[in-house]
């Protein structure tokens, strides 16, 4: 009987060590995980950026759209060659908080809208006027920075107003 327990014990200790061992040798497979590293990189690119020609001396805003076709990143910092700093902040039920990062989700877009997310150009060394351009350098968690040009438009310009004109213009040729 002893004998017999011995040897259901060794066959059960090989049947856990072999199962344990595919199971490790899963693990380990890691044909194709390059390609799936690959594919979850995050894939960015900005698109309506603008800044409103300032009204005040020192400081300016900025937006921007961020898409990603690729896996989650955050926007870490931002940098501009005519500010002493540039900041990101966020603004909710009317108030505005400076942001230490943003994520910016896979597969999906980050908007910095006026009443939203916004950057801030802090100590501006020259003041921009109407059809300039702005650099602007975004700095992410994985990506490379990418850098912008950004257009000087008027005061008061705002892309969804002009996209709601269009709206109705198309409304009325019905």
């Amino acid at each position: 009987m002893n004998h017999r327990t011995t040897k259901h014990r060794a066959l059960t200790g090989g049947a856990l060590a072999l199962t344990a061992v595919l199971a490790l040798a899963g693990c380990d497979d890691d044909s194709g995980s390059d390609s799936a590293d690959t594919a979850k990189k995050p894939a960015l690119k900005v698109s309506g950026a603008y800044v409103p020609e300032p009204t005040m001396a020192d400081m300016a805003a900025g937006f921007f759209t961020l898409k990603n076709d690729g896996a989650a990143d955050k926007l870490t910092s931002a940098t501009s060659d005519i500010a002493g700093s540039v900041t990101l902040h966020s603004t909710k039920g009317g108030t505005m908080k400076e942001e230490k990062s943003f994520d910016v989700p896979a597969n999906g877009e980050l908007a910095f809208v006026s009443g939203g997310n916004h950057v801030m150009f802090e100590k501006l060394k020259q003041k921009p006027k109407k059809g300039e351009k702005v650099a602007l350098t975004l700095h992410f968690q994985k990506s490379d920075p990418i850098t912008v040009e950004v257009p000087v438009k008027e005061a008061t310009y705002n892309p969804g107003q002009h996209d709601s004109n269009a709206s109705h213009t198309s409304h009325k040729s019905h």
